[in-house]
């Protein structure tokens, strides 16, 4: 859903064909808020963000698979599908390291072209700030501020994020405290971070004044996944974040900026896990290391495992012979819904090498 820019309040063109228009001289300023987990239903409970709609326009958005962050930002900022972009979740196997890994950071792993590349071929000289969407490092943007810990020598882990420029991480610091990390990931997430995120946009927008904005709001997505998506405490979260947005709502009215609120996914009450590394292990297709009385996971010597993530997961398969066999098992297990092999991953624009061989979807 979107406003309108600053006057642009009045009746709209008909449908019909008309001749296209030529780009206005200059940019429209612009901010994107991803308010994750935002469904229509949300929005009665938060009257700042109804009102964003009401004010200008709203519609329905669909979304990629797999419906996690990673992969549906990288389509927001580039029009393309995982096939393309190759973020195929928020974390694959990968083959050359033999090692899953997820969350990772660099931009360069998202292929093709981004919205700010477009941008300024029409603008030269076009300037955008990314305020915690991911893939933000090593992004050809102005301003950059994403979650980043400081790594001690003696294995500890404390709160920091990264910027650029440099300067800008301590005036933040200085301004906002030091970022909330442990508020932002892990059994302690909640509004603080969120509430960070949004003083650190008001203060990127009245000091550098980019053309293009990217915020990220993440605090729906902990309690909806806490509680369930219609819990009472869910709903006042919705309207404790509602009220957190407001004031950057109301600079981006004084600026003549549009604003627009979108959503990665919503989440849906679930009542039963899908154990399929589980079942790949009784199957003798998954095998595991020790160290220190723990077992971990042994995906370089494993014939079959799965990286899960939400309603999917990839199944890497290192023997094709063993394929039929782990099609087998997934089938048989209750809660996978749906089974891709190479045509479904095409069908459902997967089909990238980071894939795995099979890819499980779960049931509704």
């Amino acid at each position: 859903m979107s406003s309108p820019a600053s006057g642009d309040t009045g009746p709209q063109d008909p449908p019909g064909p008309r001749a296209h228009a030529s780009a206005p001289k200059t940019p429209v300023p612009l901010l994107v808020l991803d308010v994750v987990g935002l469904t229509p239903r949300l929005l009665d409970h938060m009257p700042h963000l109804k009102t964003l709609a009401q004010a200008g326009s709203r519609a329905p958005l669909g979304t990629v698979l797999p419906a996690v962050t990673c992969a549906a930002q990288s389509t927001f900022l580039t029009g393309t599908l995982p096939a393309e972009h190759g973020i195929v979740g928020n974390g694959w196997y990968f083959r050359e390291l033999g090692d899953v890994l997820l969350w990772r950071q660099h931009n360069g792993l998202v292929a093709g072209d981004k919205l700010w590349d477009a941008a300024r071929r029409a603008y030269p000289g076009y300037t955008v700030a990314n305020i915690c969407w991911w893939y933000a490092m090593g992004a050809d943007t102005d301003y950059t501020v994403t979650p980043r810990p400081i790594y001690y020598a003696d294995g500890r882990k404390e709160p920091d994020c990264y910027t650029r420029p440099a300067d800008l991480h301590d005036e933040l610091t200085e301004k906002l405290g030091t970022f909330p990390l442990f508020h932002f990931w892990g059994p302690g997430a909640d509004l603080v971070s969120s509430r960070w995120i949004v003083d650190a946009t008001r203060h990127i927008l009245r000091t550098r004044n980019p053309d293009l904005a990217l915020c990220y709001l993440p605090h729906l997505d902990y309690d909806l996944q806490r509680f369930g998506p219609d819990d009472p405490r869910s709903l006042r979260a919705a309207a404790a974040l509602d009220t957190a947005v407001a004031p950057l709502l109301a600079d981006a009215r004084a600026q003549g900026r549009t604003v627009v609120a979108l959503s990665e996914y919503g989440i849906t009450r679930v009542s039963r896990p899908v154990d399929i590394n589980r079942a790949l292990r009784r199957a003798g297709l998954l095998e595991v290391h020790t160290q220190d009385g723990m077992e971990y996971l042994d995906p370089m010597v494993s014939r079959a495992f799965a990286v899960a993530d939400h309603q999917l997961a990839h199944v890497y398969v290192r023997r094709p012979e063993d394929l039929p066999r782990v099609r087998e098992v997934l089938e048989e297990l209750p809660g996978v819904g749906e089974l891709l092999g190479d045509e479904g991953k095409k069908e459902h624009g997967l089909d990238h090498p980071r894939s795995g061989e099979l890819v499980a979807v779960a049931e509704p």
